[in-house]
């Protein structure tokens, strides 16, 4: 459905109103900083901690069943040993007793090597421990830094959330008003200037927020109202300071509601 036929001034006016809406949104965004993102930071932050427990516990699981099967090995080797022993009673010559030493001493070289092994591990249990009661501790700490800041957050929301969903909707009707190129135009200076101011007024013979000063004949121009006026070096929309004093009055009549 095309958009109703409006004046330059009805347009003037719907897009200062617009940018007032919009710019109150980005206030309320800013308030909120970068609580979000220092939020999710610190989500990420725990969650790899917690992570990290789990793989150390994980190694811990392993570590004590590497321990349980050197001392198997070394009851194994001792009962060989053992059996060796008893066969060198019944030999029929050297090269049996010969063979049977062997054995033994390499059983008893399978303990020594197991004992070595098992000291490693538990010099490994003890260095994962001490890993895991750090990890802990900072874990507790993050997690208790992200309880607040996730407070101050859902403090923040609680305040402007509303208001903000209030505002977007708002924006969506006034810009439904005007049109598309206007709208497009808008957007685009939004996104290319300082604070996404896209429409304002004159201040002391400048456009808001710059120090080129406008020529008497446009600002006198602008006043009229029968034209849409760009800065030429900033690109924003220009509106006359009386019309800006009225739409802030009615606006902040409108958001004192919401």
């Amino acid at each position: 459905m095309a958009k109703k036929e409006i004046t330059v001034e009805q347009k003037l006016r719907a897009l200062y109103d617009l940018q007032l809406i919009d710019s109150r949104v980005d206030e309320i965004r800013n308030v909120r900083g970068e609580l979000p993102l220092e939020v999710e930071d610190l989500e990420d932050e725990v969650a790899g901690l917690n992570k990290r427990l789990d793989k150390l516990n994980t190694d811990l699981d392993t570590i004590d069943e590497n321990i349980k099967n050197k001392k198997n090995l070394i009851e194994e080797a001792k009962a060989l040993i053992k059996k060796y022993g008893e066969q060198q009673k019944n030999v029929r010559n050297n090269r049996e007793y010969n063979a049977l030493s062997k054995e033994i001493e390499f059983q008893e070289l399978e303990i020594q090597l197991s004992e070595k092994h098992i000291k490693e591990f538990k010099a490994q249990i003890v260095q994962k421990n001490e890993i895991i009661k750090q990890t802990k501790e900072k874990v507790t700490d993050r997690e208790a830094h992200l309880a607040h800041k996730k407070g101050e957050l859902d403090a923040i929301l609680a305040e402007t959330e509303k208001e903000e969903q209030a505002l977007i909707a708002k924006s969506s009707d006034y810009q439904r008003d005007i049109e598309e190129r206007l709208i497009t135009a808008y957007h685009r200076i939004r996104k290319n200037v300082k604070n996404g101011l896209a429409v304002v007024p004159i201040e002391r013979g400048a456009s808001g927020g710059s120090f080129f000063t406008i020529p008497p004949q446009v600002q006198m121009e602008i006043a009229t109202r029968k034209k849409i006026i760009t800065d030429e070096h900033s690109g924003r929309i220009l509106v006359d300071p009386e019309l800006a004093r009225e739409e802030k009055e009615k606006m902040q009549a409108i958001f004192a509601k919401l």
